[in-house]
């Protein structure tokens, strides 16, 4: 990914800095829109992958949906050029004044997460005269084996709507009447790199998919989610990942009844792997069992591998030596969970030479901080 004039004008930048490579983004895209469109698929950027003005602007541009979790996304989205009439709003705690901005802009679809959310939407769409599309965020029960922060389908997530409150469920709707149900919403965690799970949803979508229509709702929207994970350990082999397999997956195993519409919502797997982050070595501090490479980026700029022990593969793109070290590569932040990786084996390292941190396109810079008093952190683009 980084050639020789890449890292010639990356060391001329200070660091920390994300940079992220738009030639790929945009390829990635391509193949979404490619392998989706066979089957008249229905595809929304998660917007809390990276909410970057450069690289949402692109994704509009390729016609893709905006799947939110905040009023502020749902407002970023508006003022980015999405259509409000493709976009879902989804989170278990939505608060009035985001449901009320939503409700104002006309959007595609609310997806619910408890019963007495549909009581507050009810109530606010009706002080306001509109009547609100949504979806019931269904928890299929559907482990997807994957980490414990990022698995959303089992019923002891805090997310969706459980099978045993279908029937109470059901009889609410009915007696309110500035909601219409338009759907169901499903999703089962995050970094799934095993197409099985899927497999296991889309016999739990089927059944509870036939279980509305035999209570008399024949709902237009599917919306299956998203999750699919990337490659971390090698993300030049795998810059793209296998769209095709992954939406077959569905093509394969799910019943849609005609004019049945099925939506994804992906974030991950399409901004992933075109971002890193972009580190100078400030300090080398070799001991008599660990040795630190000590980066003037830390948890601050990328909070993964501190959050929840994510893995991100980490090159030194500036040393030519032969000779290689493992190091504890760690930040400045006045914290011990302050460490991108253990032991990472690297060329021998010095001060001033240039670290990626790759496959951080994701859950990097959005999720970045100034604690400490960090200066915000900077984004550069390659075409």
């Amino acid at each position: 990914m980084f050639t020789e004039t890449a890292i010639k004008t990356l060391s001329h930048y200070k660091t920390p800095f994300y940079y992220y490579d738009l030639a790929l983004l945009k390829k990635t895209l391509e193949t979404v829109n490619t392998e989706s469109s066979k089957y008249n698929y229905h595809v929304h950027y998660a917007f809390k992958a990276n909410t970057n003005a450069r690289l949402i602007d692109i994704i509009k541009q390729y016609g893709l949906g905006a799947d939110c979790v905040s009023g502020n996304e749902v407002k970023c989205a508006i003022e980015n050029g999405f259509e409000a009439s493709h976009i879902v709003f989804a989170g278990v705690g939505k608060n009035d004044d985001e449901i009320n901005y939503a409700l104002e802009k006309n959007i595609f679809c609310f997806n619910c997460e408890s019963m007495q959310e549909l009581d507050v939407i009810n109530e606010l769409a009706a002080k306001k005269n509109k009547v609100a599309s949504i979806a019931l965020r269904i928890n299929p029960n559907v482990d997807a084996h994957t980490h414990k922060y990022i698995t959303t389908g089992l019923e002891e997530n805090k997310f969706g709507i459980n099978p045993y409150e279908f029937e109470t469920v059901i009889e609410k709707i009915k007696i309110l009447p500035n909601l219409k149900l338009i759907g169901l919403h499903f999703h089962i965690g995050s970094q799934i790199t095993d197409l099985s799970p899927y497999k296991k949803l889309c016999t739990r979508v089927n059944e509870i998919n036939h279980f509305f229509l035999n209570k008399g709702f024949d709902l237009p929207v599917i919306n299956v989610g998203g999750g699919i994970g990337i490659n971390y350990h090698q993300p030049d082999k795998e810059a793209i990942i296998d769209f095709a397999a992954y939406f077959k997956v569905f093509h394969d195993f799910i019943e849609l009844r005609k004019n049945q519409q099925l939506h994804f919502e992906l974030g991950r797997a399409i901004i992933a792997q075109c971002g890193s982050l972009i580190s100078r070595v400030l300090y080398i501090k070799n001991g008599i069992n660990t040795n630190f490479a000590i980066l003037d980026a830390g948890m601050t700029e990328l909070i993964r591998p501190a959050l929840y022990q994510a893995y991100h593969k980490i090159e030194n793109i500036s040393s030519d030596s032969s000779t290689t070290i493992k190091y504890d590569v760690v930040g400045p932040i006045c914290e011990s969970s302050d460490c991108f990786g253990k032991a990472v084996e690297l060329p021998e390292t010095k001060r001033g030479d240039l670290i990626a941190i790759r496959s951080a396109g994701a859950y990097g810079e959005v999720m970045s901080s100034r604690y400490n008093l960090r200066d915000e952190v900077r984004s550069y683009f390659s075409e």
